[in-house]
């Protein structure tokens, strides 16, 4: 798999790792003005390092499914065995968080350091939650098919 699967590891490790942080930092920050003084900034260095990671990530998932042949099989339905089932839901799970992480960095962008509407700041926990929630569901494909190969 070579240098693949090395990058792919370090950004899995970095996206979960600061998925994680983030989490904690949120539950942890009770105070309506300990917030807006940590957020604002580091939000946007959060956000940029977590679409660098995200793209990684897709890029070199995309490279190791390429190099090892699996293009043709995964989008041939009449195909399945534990590998190739296992990685199409990894993949859906992908689309999915990657979805939900969009909605989530738009909001941030767009209302860092401003008051959010009842929807935005319903949308932003949600997603965040979802993001948090969904790394785990991913990781556990990851470990699945780590187990199988």
């Amino acid at each position: 798999m070579g240098w693949g699967i090395h990058l792919h590891l370090i950004a899995a490790i970095s996206w979960i790792g600061g998925s994680v942080f983030m989490f904690v930092l949120g539950v942890s920050l009770r105070d309506k003005k300990d917030q807006e003084l940590v957020y604002p900034r580091i939000g946007p260095i959060f956000g940029y390092f977590e679409m660098v990671v995200l793209l990684l990530l897709v890029s070199t998932g995309i490279w190791m499914i390429v190099q090892n042949g699996m293009i043709d099989v995964l989008f041939n339905f009449d195909v399945h065995s534990k590998v190739v089932d296992a990685l199409r839901t990894k993949l859906i799970l992908v689309a999915i968080m990657t979805i939900i992480t969009i909605v989530h960095l738009r909001i941030a962008f767009r209302t860092n350091g401003k008051k959010r509407t009842k929807l935005e700041t319903i949308l932003s926990r949600a997603s965040s939650m979802g993001i948090f929630l969904m790394n785990f569901i991913v990781l556990h494909y990851a470990i699945v098919l780590r187990d199988i190969l």
